[in-house]
């Protein structure tokens, strides 16, 4: 019996890796080798033959890239991203997996709805969006209708300050079907039996929701990182 088990064992293990190992070289071949080559580029240099043998030079490379003030303008500007682009995606990816975990009608529809962006391809988004915001595109078609002559377009991709907004709004409608999948798996991975041992504690509402939800999802969190 035991060596049916330890057998049993063996095949689901080796079914695993054998799901897992083109996933691992394809990640290691897009990832991980790019960035042992960006690293070992930082440390180094070489010439425009790729042929010529890459000197070592040290912490050269990074103090040039100190003291040119576009380095110092991209750094903020990916900063900004980051903070504009993952608390609400997180977030509001969360909140619409708890909106369709509900059993209501037409929630399958209202599902696929939130997750169709995801299926866009990201050059038909480009174009959409690209069409959306120009001068003479729909949202200032819109604005144009409402406020008449006097409205000036506004120029959404070439404006400093609306151009990265634009971008995040992109990024925002693009992803947040995704991650809703994510954590949508997450919630129906919680048993019954612990909101039902949350609501014998006296806990109801949000309250619930938080003291059942929350712990699971901050494994399911780690994905997107």
């Amino acid at each position: 019996m035991g060596r049916r088990l330890d057998l049993g064992k063996w095949r689901q293990t080796i079914t695993a890796w054998s799901f897992l190992v083109p996933a691992l070289v394809l990640l290691a071949i897009s990832v991980l080798v790019p960035a042992l080559m960006a690293l070992v580029m930082t440390f180094t240099q070489t010439g425009l033959d790729v042929s010529e043998p890459l000197r070592f030079v040290g912490f050269a490379n990074l103090h040039r890239l100190s003291l040119d003030p576009m380095f110092y303008r991209v750094l903020i500007t990916t900063l900004l991203y980051l903070i504009g682009i993952v608390p609400p995606i997180v977030l509001g990816s969360l909140a619409l997996a708890v909106l369709v975990n509900r059993r209501l009608p037409g929630m399958y529809v209202l599902r696929a709805g939130f997750y169709t962006p995801v299926l866009v391809s990201i050059v038909v988004a480009a174009i959409a969006f690209r069409w959306l915001y120009a001068e003479n595109g729909l949202v200032n078609g819109w604005m144009v209708a409402l406020l008449g002559d006097a409205f000036a377009p506004i120029g959404f991709l070439t404006n400093p300050l609306l151009a990265l907004p634009s971008v995040m709004l992109v990024t925002l409608w693009k992803g947040l079907g995704y991650y809703m999948v994510i954590f949508l798996a997450g919630l129906q991975g919680i048993p019954q039996e612990l909101y039902e041992a949350a609501e014998l504690d006296g806990s109801d509402g949000w309250r619930n929701m938080l003291i059942s939800l929350f712990p699971f999802c901050a494994r399911i969190s780690l994905l997107f990182q």
